[in-house]
Parts: structure tokens; C-alpha cells; sequence
């Protein structure tokens, strides 16, 4: 008849703050869904630039298996990659690379670099559904000169469009050890 920990914790969620004045007490519902801080735009831009560094020789290594398979071109005027092939490919690269590094942890290596994470607005990892929603979400917000990435500074989230969109947002992660 032993009571699992997590049963106690969901059982007895309550939560009693003693302080020198008064005692407040605290319920799972009143307590902040997301205590860690929205990530600055810095350091997610640098986080950026690495997963860039590490992208672009995917592409090259997808460009090079086309061109194994269909062949060599004569002239530069006629590529041997039909151009919607390229790019269906490298969105796939795309979503693969995000997808798979969000999906198993939250980060992708320039976002461990920079100590960022992707959450969802509940605290939880990302759905293959929202990471999809992002990646989609911030290829439209590059394109449209910027601006999903421009909303962060008018939105009182400080969320690019894709945040919103996909119900997900960064935060930066505390140094391991406390410091």
C-alpha cells in the first residue's frame, strides 16, 4: 500500500509560503507557467548563425546527391537539378534538422551554444505539428522582409509571429550549477 511520489505530488499540489508577515498559500493554477526568461534576440540571431553553419553543408551534400543522380550539366545556363526539386529539398533538410532537434530536446546545437530552448507555452517539449508550424512560420517571417521577427519588439510577449503561430517560444536556460 505505498503511495507513489508522483501521486502525492498531483494529490496534495499545495503549496504553503511561511514569510515574516503573512501566509500565502500557493495552488499549481496561481504558480507561472513559464518561470525561465524569454531568450533576448541576441543571443537567439547568434544561435541563428551557428545552426546556418551547420545547414549549408546539408544542402551542399543534398545538391551534390542530385547532380550524382541526375547527371552533370554542360553549361551553367541549364542546370541538371530542376530548381523545385532544390528547394523541396532543402525545406525537407529544414524541417528535419529543426523538427528532430526540438523533438528530442528542446535545442538545437546553436541554441545549446547560446543555452536557449524552445518550449511550448505550457513548459513542455514541441509537437512535430508546432515544430512544423515554426519552421514554416519563420521561413514566411524571413520572407516577408523581416517582419515576423520584427513583431517581437511590439509584441508584449516579445513572440515573432512563428511563437504565436505554433503556441511555442525561447527562453534561456540557467548555467549548469547555478552560476
Amino acid at each position: 500500500m505505498g503511495i507513489d511520489l508522483d501521486q502525492f505530488m498531483l494529490v496534495y499540489a499545495e503549496i504553503t509560503i511561511t514569510s515574516l508577515t503573512a501566509n500565502v498559500t500557493m495552488t499549481p493554477e496561481s504558480l507561472p507557467l513559464n518561470p525561465l526568461p524569454t531568450a533576448p534576440i541576441w543571443r537567439h540571431m547568434l544561435a541563428m548563425l551557428y545552426d546556418l553553419l551547420l545547414i549549408l553543408p546539408l544542402f551542399m551534400a543534398a545538391t551534390a546527391m542530385w547532380v550524382a543522380i541526375l547527371g552533370p550539366t554542360d553549361t551553367i545556363a541549364e542546370p541538371s537539378v530542376p530548381p523545385a526539386l532544390q528547394w523541396a529539398g532543402w525545406l525537407l533538410i529544414v524541417i528535419l534538422f529543426f523538427g528532430i532537434f526540438w523533438r528530442r530536446g528542446g535545442q538545437t546545437l546553436g541554441m545549446q551554444a547560446w543555452r536557449i530552448k524552445l518550449i511550448t507555452n505550457s513548459g513542455e517539449r514541441p509537437t512535430w505539428k508546432q515544430a512544423l508550424i515554426r519552421v514554416i512560420g519563420a521561413l514566411l517571417s524571413a520572407t516577408l522582409l523581416g517582419l515576423g521577427y520584427a513583431w517581437r519588439f511590439v509584441s508584449a510577449e516579445k513572440a515573432y509571429w512563428h511563437d504565436q503561430w505554433s503556441g511555442t517560444r525561447l527562453v534561456v536556460i540557467p548555467k549548469k550549477g547555478g552560476t
